[in-house]
Order: structure tokens, then sequence, then C-alpha cells
């Protein structure tokens, strides 16, 4: 163990602090760093799915693991707030209960088809209906798809990346 010099003035150089600064600045280098473009630097964008459905829990189930996956979400707890938002904004994938209030999620997916920007998006029913036709009146009204609740989390991510190809 190296023992500790009680006197500082012994035994060590004192350096001033002008000492310890170089005396110019560094010299430039001499190759330009790389600049890209700035918008080559901007992450690439998420790919954007609207959820629809009345009950919130379940709302904030879905667009919890749609986040995972890699979605940006927004929620809508009703069909004609869906509709007024698909107008403004565009989704790569829309998820939709089919039993709401005032406008069900089959009107819904007519509505949305309706719309030009709505034309392809892939578009899932998640439902707690499972009578006979449900299925085939989802597909009918636009629904590429349908699940019935409850849904295992991963169905609903590998349908969504077939459907989005």
């Amino acid at each position: 163990m190296t023992p500790i010099n009680p006197n500082p003035d012994v035994g060590f150089p004192r350096l001033s602090v002008n000492q310890m600064l170089p005396e110019q600045p560094p010299s430039p280098p001499r190759h330009a760093p790389f600049t890209s473009d700035p918008e080559d630097d901007a992450p690439p964008l998420k790919p954007r799915a609207l959820v629809v459905d009345d009950a919130p829990d379940v709302t904030e189930m879905l667009a919890m693991l749609l986040r995972y996956a890699g979605y940006d979400v927004v929620t809508v707890f009703a069909a004609r707030d869906a509709l007024e938002t698909a107008r403004h904004e565009h989704f790569d994938v829309v998820v939709s209960d089919i039993g709401m209030p005032e406008m069900d999620g089959y009107e819904l997916a007519r509505s949305l088809r309706t719309l030009d920007d709505y034309r392809e998006v892939p578009m899932v029913a998640v439902t707690g209906f499972a009578m006979y036709d449900d299925r085939d009146r989802a597909l009918e009204s636009g629904f590429n798809a349908f699940l019935t609740k409850p849904i295992n989390p991963m169905d609903l991510i590998d349908l969504i990346k077939r459907l989005r190809g």
C-alpha cells in the first residue's frame, strides 16, 4: 500500500491551471464528419392502429397489446367517434367491437369502407358475439377477420401481421 504524503508541498510537482490547459485548441479533424439528411435520421414511422370498443378495460387491453407489437394506437369508445377520427387521421389497421350502442361495428365497417383511405385497410372484429351468422355478417359488412372474446393475444397479432402482408 502506498503511504499518503502528509506534506503535499514535498515530493509532488505543483501545476498551475494554465499548465494543465493546452496552449492552443486541438486541430480540426482531417476529414469532415459524415452528415446525413435529417429525414434519414428520423426513426421509422410506426404503423397506426385504431381500437374501438365501448368497454374501456377491453379497449385498453387491446391498445396495450398493439403497442407492445409496435403500433401507435388511438382508442375510442364509440363507433361514431371512430368514424369521425378515421375521417381526420389515417390508420393501418382497425380493431373494433361489434356490439356498441347507437352505431354497431357492422355499420362502422360499412361506413369506413366508403372512405377512400379505408377501402383496403385491414379491419378485425373482436367481439363477444358468437352466434351462427355473426362471422358472416362481420365479413359482409367489411371486416377482414373475426375473433371472439376472450381472444388469445398472439392470435390477434399474428392475424394482423397476415392481413397487413
